[in-house]
């Protein structure tokens, strides 16, 4: 991993920051696994910085028993009160009840399109967005389409699904290309996106 290559300007505030930016956010997610994690993640999130979720990452992960979907529908007021324990999560029950419920709405999403990717990536046709922005500052914290899903997945029962949090989380699994296009990650998912 090369500290020379010219990011995205919030790419480079840390370690963790880099190899975040690099390697996952923005490249296409299309397992459900991986989508659902990121949503678990983009849930917490709501209100706070994105570093302090990186940060507690492996906690949450430990937590949520590596986000596995059926154990996660099997939570129930002890295992909500246990996590209420986790100092190494954020502990908020309104988020962690989300995330239970989240989890049944998930899933009946799955048995409704096949697969949660099936679902989402509709929304655009299964081709990302490639967006051109020069300036980090120039990108929007919502947009028609975000507002769209956000009611959509509010009308299937997701909670803490609003239209922001759900445009950083389509930025997270590559539904849009928001990385400025001075940043390396940028050429190469445009490049991508054109074969």
């Amino acid at each position: 991993m090369s500290n020379n290559k010219t990011r995205c300007a919030w790419g480079n505030q840390s370690e963790l920051y880099i190899r975040y930016h690099d390697e996952e956010w923005g490249r296409p997610l299309r397992d459900d696994q991986g989508l659902f994690e990121m949503l678990v993640l983009e849930t917490m999130q709501a209100g706070l910085s994105w570093l302090t979720v990186l940060r507690k990452r492996e906690n949450f992960r430990q937590a949520f028993d590596g986000f596995a979907i059926e154990k996660i529908l099997g939570y129930d007021e002890a295992k909500i009160a246990e996590l209420l324990q986790d100092s190494g999560i954020i502990r908020n029950r309104l988020k962690i009840e989300a995330v239970i419920t989240n989890t049944r709405a998930f899933v009946a999403v799955q048995q409704e399109f096949g697969s949660f990717a099936k679902y989402l990536w509709g929304f655009v046709d299964d081709k990302p967005i490639q967006n051109s922005w020069t300036k980090v500052e120039d990108i929007p914290a919502t947009t028609e389409l975000s507002d769209k899903i956000s009611a959509d997945l509010k009308k299937r029962g997701f909670k803490f699904v609003g239209s922001t949090c759900i445009y950083a989380y389509m930025q997270s699994i590559g539904m849009v290309n928001d990385h400025t296009t001075d940043c390396f990650v940028y050429r190469e998912l445009a490049e991508t996106s054109q074969k």
